[in-house]
Formats: C-alpha cells, sequence, structure tokens
C-alpha cells in the first residue's frame, strides 16, 4: 500500500474519462501520485467513476464497487470514494447498501474529494490536463448535459440541462494539449450538435471545430454524438473544407419505422432520416458515418424490426452498434410503456442485426485493398504497429495493422499505407 498514492478507476464512456483526468490532474498538483485502470490497485486511496447508462454498466459499477469495498475490509486498500453517474442517480440507496464506501460524490461535486482529503483547496486546472490516453490523441469534452428528452434515456436525469463550455477555454485546451503532443481531438458531448445555443443563443458547434482546425498542430478533429434534428448543415462545410476535420460523424439513430420513433420520443421521421444520410453523403463525399441503434422497444413489431433491416441494408453504414433495450427507473419508457418485447425476442433480433452490419463491414473494408490511407499509429501489438485511419474513432472502430517486418514506425506518428488485405472490421497494410 503505497501513501500519497491514489488509484483512479473509470468506467464508461469517455466522458467519464474526462472527469478522471481532470481529477488526477488536481490530486498531481497537490503531491498524490496518481495511478488510471490499474489491475492491482496499489494506492491507499481508490476512486471509482461510475457509469449509470444501462443495466450492463450498473452493474459493473457495482460490482467493481462491491470488490474493492471487500478490499478495504481485507486491508488492502485504506480508503474508497466514489463518483460518477451511478452516484448521481442512486446516492442515498448506495450510501445504505454500500456503507464501507467513505463518501460518495455525484457528477458534477467530484472537486470537493480534494479538500476532504486534506488537500489543497485548488480546484482548478488552468487549462492543463494530463491525459491517460496515449499522446497523440485525447478527448475534448464541449458540454455536459442534454435538453433532448428520449424516451429511453436516463442521462438528462443524471447529468441536468445542456451546459456548453465557453468556446475560447475549450480552444485553450486544445492550444496546451497541442504543445504537450498531442495531435488528434475526439470531440465528445452528449448531444454536440446543440453546442452554444445556451450561451451564444445558436447551434456554433461549426464555429468551434472551425477555429479550432486552424490551430497549428491540430492534425485530426473527429466528432461524436451528434442528434438527427435540427442538424446544422453548416458543420459539413467546414468538413469538406478542412483537410484535418475528419470525414467522420457520430450520429446516433436509434430507429427507423415512424411508429418506433415516435414511441421513442426522437423527433424526427423515418423520411427526414432517410434524407438526413442522403445529404451527409451528398455534401461530403466520402463521410463514414458511425450510428448505433435500438432493438426490442416497446412496442416494436416484426414490422417495425423488418423497416430497421431494410435500413441497414440501404445506408450502409461504415461503422454500426446496436443494443437492446433495457427499461431504465425514471424514464418515459420505464412509466408509460410495457417492456413487452421478450428477451429471446430482443436478442434475435440484435443478432440479426449484427450479422447484416458484419457482412456490410467487410464489403465495406475491402474495398480498401489497394487503397493508400494515412494512418496514425497506436501502439504495438504481438508482431503488429497497430493504427487507425481518419475514419476510426479509437477502441471502437476498426483497425489498421502493419507488420513490424515492414519497417521501425513510430507511435503517434502519421504514415501513408498501402492496404494489402482485408477482415471483415480490420485491415493489413504496409508502409509506402
Amino acid at each position: 500500500m503505497s501513501k500519497n498514492s491514489i488509484d483512479i478507476i473509470t468506467l464508461g464512456c469517455s466522458k467519464n474519462l474526462v472527469d478522471s483526468e481532470t481529477l488526477m490532474t488536481l490530486f498531481e498538483q497537490n503531491g498524490y501520485r496518481c495511478t488510471h485502470d490499474s489491475e492491482m490497485p496499489e494506492g491507499d486511496i481508490v476512486v471509482v467513476n461510475t457509469c449509470g447508462f444501462i443495466e450492463d454498466a450498473k452493474q459493473e459499477s457495482i460490482d467493481t464497487i462491491l470488490e474493492l469495498a471487500q478490499a478495504k475490509e481485507e486491508g488492502q486498500i485504506k480508503r474508497l470514494y466514489v463518483m460518477g453517474c451511478l452516484s448521481q442517480r442512486y446516492l442515498e440507496e448506495l450510501k445504505a447498501e454500500i456503507p464501507q464506501v467513505d463518501k460518495w460524490y455525484g457528477k458534477f461535486n467530484y472537486k470537493q474529494l480534494l479538500t476532504d482529503i486534506s488537500a489543497d483547496n485548488s480546484t482548478t486546472c488552468n487549462g492543463v490536463r494530463r491525459i491517460t490516453t496515449p499522446r497523440h490523441y485525447a478527448y475534448i469534452k464541449i458540454s455536459e448535459g442534454c435538453d433532448r428528452h428520449c424516451a429511453y434515456c436516463a442521462i438528462p436525469i443524471m447529468t441536468g440541462r445542456h451546459v456548453s463550455r465557453p468556446m475560447e477555454e475549450i480552444l485553450e485546451e486544445v492550444r496546451l494539449l497541442v504543445a504537450n503532443g498531442t495531435k488528434e481531438f475526439q470531440i465528445i458531448a452528449q448531444e454536440l450538435t446543440y453546442y452554444g445555443i445556451d450561451i451564444y443563443g445558436r447551434q456554433h458547434i461549426a464555429e468551434l471545430v472551425n477555429r479550432m482546425a486552424v490551430i497549428e498542430g491540430v492534425e485530426w478533429i473527429r466528432l461524436h454524438y451528434a442528434y438527427p434534428t435540427h442538424f446544422p448543415w453548416d458543420l459539413l462545410k467546414v468538413m469538406k473544407e478542412r483537410s484535418n476535420v475528419c470525414k467522420y460523424i457520430d450520429i446516433a439513430l436509434q430507429h427507423i419505422s415512424d411508429n418506433m420513433l415516435s414511441r421513442m420520443c426522437r423527433n424526427v421521421s423515418k423520411q427526414e432520416t432517410y434524407e438526413l444520410i442522403e445529404r451527409m453523403r451528398r455534401e461530403v463525399p466520402g463521410i463514414h458515418l458511425r450510428t448505433t441503434l435500438m432493438v426490442g422497444f416497446p412496442g416494436e413489431t416484426e414490422e417495425d424490426f423488418a423497416e430497421l433491416v431494410d435500413f441497414v441494408k440501404w445506408a450502409r453504414f461504415e461503422r454500426m452498434g446496436a443494443f437492446a433495450y433495457s427499461e431504465e427507473d425514471g424514464t418515459f419508457s420505464a412509466d408509460n410503456y410495457e417492456d413487452d418485447v421478450p428477451a429471446d425476442v430482443k436478442q434475435k433480433r440484435l443478432d440479426k442485426l449484427m450479422r447484416i452490419q458484419q457482412r456490410i463491414s467487410g464489403e465495406i473494408e475491402a474495398e480498401n485493398v489497394g487503397k493508400t490511407l494515412r494512418i496514425v499509429i497506436d501502439r504495438v501489438e504481438d508482431d503488429y504497429y497497430v493504427g487507425r485511419t481518419e475514419f476510426c474513432s479509437p477502441e471502437v472502430d476498426p483497425e489498421v495493422l502493419v507488420h513490424i517486418d515492414n519497417g521501425e514506425l513510430e507511435i503517434g506518428s502519421f504514415y501513408d499505407v498501402l492496404v494489402t488485405d482485408s477482415e471483415d472490421f480490420d485491415l493489413y497494410a504496409k508502409p509506402i
């Protein structure tokens, strides 16, 4: 057990990771040594940053807390703290059920940890953040919360209304990270296309990305978690004109049948969704779309699912994930609908959708064979350098494998490669 050493464990999304990185920076400014996601925590203090999005994520958070509570009882760690979305939502219940935790924090008051463990009162990073990702890429969170009210989603319950960060603050963070060697930026928000409405009176995501793109040293900017309604079309103009804005956008569509979209409170129609995709691909040739779809939402009929299957075959998404509906306490769907699609039907629909996507992905990746692509190298794994193109976000998208016998490459550097072979979700290449 190491004195003045803190282990921080992050569960859930990249937005949580940014919070953990901020907390680590504050602790280190106050003389603590921090370790992130250690398999075996060695510090006398452990902080768990929890996720409360869906049932599986909540269970993972609870299991992690219980495991560490046991470690505390056995004397392996001295103090245990919990923060994040799960404790934001279920604070009183968790306090009663797991008394071994020294203190619980929510999503937004976690900086209080510094004073609670007798650290300095400093609670600002002054724009500096210690990133836990490889140095060449980082996540930039441009807002908190969400003003959308999708029927199935508990995130607004946990995070509250949409709150944009001031533009100059974000741009200064990018400049500081560039000075520290970061080249690639994943722009994240629960709903990034809403950025700026609360503080500037209109959508400002296009201006933000454009100003970010002109910062010297920014090689790639990638956009995550757009919303289809009132999509800011000027963002596509920036994407087309700025070579360092990746032709990639993550836009969760959830479903396609008007019946489901209405019941989900998505405020978009089937026709509008088809037109959205057609226009995106028309205005930015070569754009890669990532989406997430849901099966088994209350009331989903075989006809609704058939429409979704036809949509996936038509859209041929370059990147697609799917999940089965699970009821979340306090949401509109939990309060107003019966979870009437049997679990085995949900799983069959999910499996069918992903089989279709695997075939589509394999065909799309095969089209790259013989092409020259620009990649960044993330790591070395077994006998390969593992990299990504501009069309691939870290950890969730296909990768490009370059055999180490092809020459010495540097982590975090960019290379042109010739694609020599493909699999359903990965490419093989050699440097040019």
